[in-house]
């Protein structure tokens, strides 16, 4: 039995298509000419839209630069579902460093959007770094403590540690080509992703006084 679907199903499902499609071009067009650079005409040109009809899903430039970033640090945040107090420290932190390679792999003009935007002085995220992202860093911080004081990793600065980590992480999407050229490669390979999750992870679980998973 063929189930019809709502006209407004249809709409819903239409609108979310061209958000998408929106959404991806904003994210290539403020990474590569930054928030100043950018035009909702040449956005709306990558959409494969009228100009009118980008400003009809977005009001302006800034709403549109504003999902953007919101979009990226909500996958990022994402990525460390599994620092919990009862997780193991060395499945955790490997599984977050994984997540942000990946990250990295997958959505590298994602990152670098966010970077151009910390480059110059967070205007956009000022609000969200000093409020949401420090209470998720306090939080997560708490549960690096929590296994500290059970003798479950060396005693570490745990703010420093994420600062680290996602240092080490975003260097694969904002100096990918660097990397890929010393490498002598056009680009980088899934292997070269693997090995950096792999390494990166070691190094960070050792460096924790944290025995590595075997498996």
């Amino acid at each position: 039995m063929t189930t019809v679907e709502s006209g407004g199903g249809v709409r819903q499902r239409s609108r979310a298509i061209i958000e998408r499609r929106i959404l991806a071009a904003a994210e290539a067009v403020f990474a590569e000419s930054g928030f100043s650079g950018a035009t909702t005409s040449e956005i709306a040109k990558r959409a494969a839209i009228p100009k009118a009809n980008l400003h009809y899903y977005f009001r302006t430039k800034e709403e549109l630069y504003q999902r953007v970033l919101t979009n990226i640090v909500e996958i990022w945040l994402h990525t460390a579902d599994m620092i919990t107090p009862e997780a193991d420290p060395a499945e955790a932190l490997a599984h977050y460093i994984e997540a942000k390679i990946l990250s990295a792999r997958d959505r590298p003009l994602a990152s670098r959007v966010f970077a151009n935007e910390i480059i110059h002085g967070s205007p956009m995220l000022s609000t969200f770094l000093s409020t949401e992202l420090r209470d998720w860093v306090e939080a997560k911080s708490k549960v690096i403590r929590g296994w500290i004081a059970a003798g479950r990793m060396r005693e570490v600065d745990p703010k420093h540690l994420f600062f680290m980590i996602w240092a080490t992480t975003q260097t694969y999407a904002d100096f990918a080509s660097q990397i890929a050229a010393v490498l002598g490669r056009e680009g980088l390979s899934a292997m070269d992703y693997r090995t950096a999750s792999r390494q990166v992870a070691d190094i960070v679980i050792r460096g924790c006084g944290i025995e590595p998973n075997k498996s």
